[in-house]
């Protein structure tokens, strides 16, 4: 360990990226996990007090101006459970990937948990999520289990990322991933990307161990999320690498227990909770200002991005990427500039949709043709970002009103984690 990389705090979860080719999903409560009362009003009191972030990230100020409204998130996940008090009203029609009952329930807890962390209103004791205006479009895949119990469709995570592409969501949200690079899957990556989506995925959490890249957030046109806790500090499951884009709370979170949905648990939920989050962040944002892309979404979102005094601007951390999502920041404070509608702040190319503003806009074509999006990286280069602008400038050394997001890594860590290389399958340019 070099100096200064004690400052990154050694913290476990409980989410594993499953050695399979379909997305693993979150055991969620395998430890450091607490039950909440099953008294509604016990529940409503610890529940919503666990939810730590809420208050760190102004939450309130935030939904003065906006509460995410307009704003649809396909969640390609375990399903959800549209009937908690929480999720009442919020849930569009979906899409059972798995072709097995035909319905978008939770069979884990897993999705509906996410979903309560984007878009739940609170009611009942429930979770209040981050944007309580916005909409859930569930699309249900299939983990080990499930597969094995139904002996439902491979590749339905190709499927779903289609589905979800196709749909009227702006942004696509899995909580999940695998190590394992998939044909399929990645031409359904490219192809999202070039009907304009903004697409968030778990980074994994397996860093204090193989730290092997997950998929799909390694492809480069998604954002790779790790996750962070109360003092602004990486956890040290969040795998790491040039493939972590940007960073949300994760740790000492609250979510569903299981598939009963009769009490929730307060533990480490790690990268899921983290890209939930980070894809409310988006939605708030992008609701603020509807007619921007979703190149100009994400590129305010890593501008206005939480970093310590000693964050050199231009530069990106491997675990922290471009620093931890700050929506009042960006709605509140003005920090960040929207910048080229048609230029993807995460390969510094030119999109092949131009990121339309109009992205949620159902596809009249929803053939399997992959898309001929650009494979950034294929020559080998890599972009470290080393340009600077007044108000990224700014933003980095600002830490203001959302400071308890803002105490990241040391100088000297620094030094260490932006020093990563690339991978030898999927090559990631970055931008500062």
């Amino acid at each position: 360990m070099t100096a200064g990389m004690s400052q990154v705090r050694k913290r476990s979860g409980s989410y594993g990226f499953r050695r399979g080719p379909l997305f693993a999903v979150a055991v969620i409560g395998a430890s450091a996990m607490v039950m909440v009362g099953a008294a509604p009003a016990a529940v409503a009191e610890d529940t919503q007090s666990k939810q730590w972030y809420l208050d760190a990230m102004r939450a309130e100020e935030i939904w003065k101006s906006t509460t995410g409204e307009g704003i649809k998130i396909a969640l390609i996940d375990t399903g959800v459970n549209a009937s908690t008090p929480s999720l009442k009203g919020q849930v569009l029609k979906g899409l059972d990937v798995t072709e097995t009952d035909g319905t978008t329930n939770d069979y884990d807890g897993h999705g509906t948990s996410m979903a309560e962390l984007i878009a739940g209103t609170g009611a009942g004791g429930g979770l209040k999520g981050l944007a309580p205006g916005a909409e859930i479009i569930p699309m249900r895949i299939a983990n080990k289990e499930f597969e094995e119990k139904h002996k439902s469709k491979t590749f339905d995570n190709a499927r779903a990322i289609r589905a979800a592409a196709d749909s009227d969501a702006k942004i696509i949200n899995v909580s999940g991933g695998s190590e394992f690079l998939s044909s399929q899957e990645k031409e359904a990556v490219e192809y999202a990307y070039g009907k304009g989506k903004l697409f968030f995925a778990a980074v994994g959490n397996t860093g204090h161990k193989d730290n092997k890249p997950g998929y799909p957030a390694n492809y480069p046109e998604v954002v790779g999320v790790a996750a962070s806790d109360s003092d602004g500090e990486v956890a040290d499951t969040s795998q790491h690498g040039d493939f972590v884009d940007i960073a949300a709370p994760g740790i000492d979170t609250p979510f569903w227990c299981d598939e009963t949905f009769s009490k929730y648990c307060v533990g480490n939920g790690g990268t899921s909770t983290a890209t939930a989050l980070a894809s409310a962040s988006a939605a708030l944002i992008w609701s603020a200002n509807p007619d921007w892309t979703a190149n100009q979404v994400l590129r305010v979102m890593f501008e206005s991005a939480g970093r310590g005094d000693d964050w050199k601007p231009g530069t990106v951390s491997n675990y922290l990427g471009h620093g931890i999502v700050r929506p009042n920041a960006a709605i509140n404070r003005g920090i960040g500039k929207p910048g080229d509608p048609d230029v993807s702040p995460l390969t510094n190319e030119r999109t092949t949709a131009g990121g339309s503003s109009d992205a949620g806009a159902p596809s009249k074509d929803s053939s399997d043709g992959s898309s001929s999006t650009p494979k950034p990286g294929a020559d080998g280069t890599k972009d470290t970002g080393t340009g600077t602008d007044t108000d990224t400038a700014n933003a980095a050394k600002d830490t203001g009103d959302d400071s308890q997001l803002g105490l990241i890594l040391g100088g000297a860590a620094l030094v260490a984690v932006l020093a990563g290389g690339a991978f030898a399958v999927v090559r990631r340019r970055r931008s500062a």
